[in-house]
């Protein structure tokens, strides 16, 4: 099975509108039904809350890894979206925090995943490996500017916090771990918070 399948984009044809909102309205199905229902959720519902039938969902991700995939390189493409567009928010924390938490979420839809996650160790490593260094690039380009604007120590990089954020995400067990995480955030950007005087 090639890597390329869960991509939608024959050659030489651009993709129409229509296949276009309806990949994007899959994914964001899927996101919130492998977080809220884990990864063996049924792909039928998910073409339910997408809008679409069955068929259109397979046209689109042949399998249920390359729905996986997908899900998760479009919550990624997110994140470093969003870093891009806070880099001159008024408040670089606050950028910093609502950056975290969308994070949260990111960890909250792969956690729903990873159980049945089926693609092979070469390419999850792959995957893996190339998805956190942009995350690590984003998270630090919101970092770099509390630091540069002496908001923020330069304690930790942005590697340190990245791992951080999700090992507080992993330990928990609750139903409503995503809100627990949320003041747990709040404390490491203030334990990163420069002394005043400083």
């Amino acid at each position: 099975m090639s890597n390329n399948e869960g991509k939608t984009k024959p050659r030489g044809r651009p993709q129409r509108a229509d296949a276009r909102r309806n990949r994007e309205r899959l994914l964001s199905a899927a996101r919130t039904v492998f977080a809220t229902n884990g990864a063996n959720a049924s792909l039928q519902g998910i073409a339910r809350e997408a809008g679409v039938g069955i068929g259109t969902l397979y046209r689109h991700f042949p399998s249920r890894e390359n729905l996986y995939t997908a899900v998760y390189e479009h919550e990624v493409d997110h994140l470093v979206a969003l870093a891009a567009s806070r880099t001159q928010a008024p408040d670089p924390v606050a950028a910093l925090r609502d950056w975290l938490q969308a994070l949260v979420s990111l960890v909250a839809t792969k956690t729903g995943m990873i159980s049945a996650l089926a693609i092979s160790a070469e390419t999850k490593s792959a995957v893996s490996q190339a998805t956190s260094a942009r995350l690590i690039d984003a998270l630090g380009s919101l970092l770099d500017r509390c630091v540069t604007q002496k908001l923020l120590r330069d304690a930790l990089s942005a590697r340190d916090v990245l791992h951080a954020v999700v090992g507080m995400c992993l330990i928990q067990t609750e139903p409503d771990w995503q809100q627990r995480v949320a003041p747990m955030i709040d404390v490491l950007i203030d334990g990163l918070r420069r002394p005043a005087g400083d």
